[in-house]
């Protein structure tokens, strides 16, 4: 199996990490990907990077380039999770981490701050796999 960092380029020195946002800032970006009756859950951004929970899939974003416009989507179906990890954040390491295994895929692990409820994270994407 092979272990898929959506969003993060481990080769770079800068490495940032997910924090929520409000999913009406890049609902229009994802709205072209989704099918219909399909609703977005929950979002959460980096500077420039996204990742969109919706009633039927994860959809990351990697947006490339010096002007934003050249744009990768990743559209990972939670039919497709087998397992899933979370770890919380703690008093010294403040990041929390989810980490899905994927059939056909391997696995993919979203780091994201402190201040993210992955706990409620992790009951949302229970809802839709179990």
């Amino acid at each position: 199996m092979y272990l898929i960092h959506i969003m993060i380029d481990f080769k770079n020195g800068s490495v940032f990490k997910l924090s929520p946002c409000d999913p009406g800032e890049i609902g229009s970006t994802v709205a072209p990907l989704m099918i219909q009756n399909e609703r977005i859950i929950s979002a959460f951004k980096t500077v420039r990077d996204f990742v969109v929970f919706t009633d039927k899939r994860i959809i990351a974003v990697n947006i490339q380039g010096i002007t934003g416009r050249k744009r990768d989507f990743s559209s990972l179906p939670y039919g497709k999770i087998q397992a899933w990890s979370v770890e919380t954040a703690g008093s010294f390491d403040r990041d929390a981490e989810l980490e899905l295994w994927f059939s056909g895929l391997g696995s993919v692990r979203l780091e994201f701050k402190g201040d993210s409820d992955i706990i409620r994270l992790s009951q949302t994407i229970a809802v839709y796999v179990l």
